[in-house]
């Protein structure tokens, strides 16, 4: 089993994975396939399982990681490996020869990337390549495997290829209607604590969302609010976040009365818990809104100052009343145009 990690991965990759599972081990089952029947086929139970075939040729891949979970109990360990959308970039080469390289690699991500995401093109892209060679984020990756019941322990990229040690800690979430699409909605705590669905334009990669425990768990949050080195965050995303853009599908929850213009932003039930008690205890009585407190008060996008415009703007919002509001998203509106205020 070793010299197999070695001729298919090199012997940086066998010292990386030998950190962590005995390869050499009885109870260590080495694959290297796409097809989960020769997982499952596996007569004995194992304490680790490795495969050493990427994630980017499963054409099942959450039920890949499910059947690989279903085979191990509780801490046991999954070691695999994926190429990620930059990695692949770098490997076609485009900084040798720029403009065929760009071309290529805009043809490979339309087709390999978008292509599998897409509904109509879908049963083609598989029919095609039986769902070898996916272009995969990080990010979906990760988010998969937490989806599918493991807990990320460590990663670590070699000759262009992540290699990543998973621990299963408990039963797959078997997430029938993942998000793909330009929109997402997402729970969010609304007034009296009710969730919500927040409509949004995507900004992340898909699964994204079971890493955020993990992101605030390995960096915290950053200096304006946000987690710290968010890696799942792509770059067009970046630009939308900046200029507000992301946010325009939230009029559909002020049409539907769950959200105001102005008001303290819909936030996470883990965000929730990480917000003083009394500003949770006035959060819990109003309405959120899509233009946050900070806006309105001409403030630098940060943790602190955004849990203190929030104090503020609703202890206002309690002594004033309605007019509040009005008030406020007036004054958010000079901000945002005249001051150029802008988003975290």
């Amino acid at each position: 089993m070793e010299n197999l990690i070695i001729q298919k991965s090199g012997k940086e990759v066998k010292n990386y994975i030998s950190r962590f599972a005995d390869v050499a081990s009885r109870h260590t089952s080495v694959f290297l396939t796409r097809d989960l029947r020769e997982v499952k086929g596996d007569c004995h139970k194992p304490n680790v399982i490795i495969n050493m075939c990427r994630v980017n040729h499963i054409r099942f891949i959450n039920k890949f990681f499910e059947g690989v979970n279903s085979k191990l109990n509780n801490d046991d360990l999954f070691i695999g490996t994926f190429e990620t959308i930059i990695a692949r970039r770098q490997r076609l080469a485009i900084a040798k020869v720029p403009i065929l390289g760009k071309l290529f690699f805009g043809i490979d991500f339309l087709f390999n990337r978008v292509a599998p995401k897409v509904t109509g093109l879908k049963k083609i892209y598989f029919f095609l390549t039986q769902g070898k060679n996916r272009l995969l984020s990080k990010a979906e990756v990760l988010g998969r495997l937490i989806c599918c019941g493991f807990e990320i322990i460590d990663y670590k990229e070699i000759d262009g290829l992540i290699y990543f040690v998973v621990k299963k800690v408990k039963e797959p979430r078997i997430d029938l209607h993942p998000s793909y699409g330009a929109l997402v909605k997402m729970d969010r705590m609304g007034q009296d604590g009710k969730i919500i669905g927040v409509y949004k334009f995507r900004t992340m990669h898909p699964f994204s969302e079971y890493l955020h425990d993990h992101i605030l768990k390995m960096n915290g949050y950053s200096e304006s609010g946000k987690p710290a080195k968010d890696f799942r965050l792509t770059p067009w995303g970046r630009f939308m976040r900046k200029y507000w853009l992301d946010e325009l599908p939230q009029l559909i929850n002020v049409v539907k009365g769950e959200l105001k213009l102005v008001g303290v932003r819909p936030v996470s039930r883990r965000y929730f818990e990480d917000i003083p008690l009394d500003v949770q205890l006035m959060r819990l009585k109003q309405k959120p809104g899509c233009i946050p407190p900070y806006v309105i008060f001409n403030r630098k996008a940060s943790l602190v100052n955004a849990i203190e415009s929030e104090r503020e703007y609703l202890l206002e919002k309690s002594k004033k009343g309605s007019m509040t509001d009005t008030r406020c998203f007036f004054r958010a509106m000079y901000n945002i145009f005249v001051n150029k205020i802008r988003s975290a």
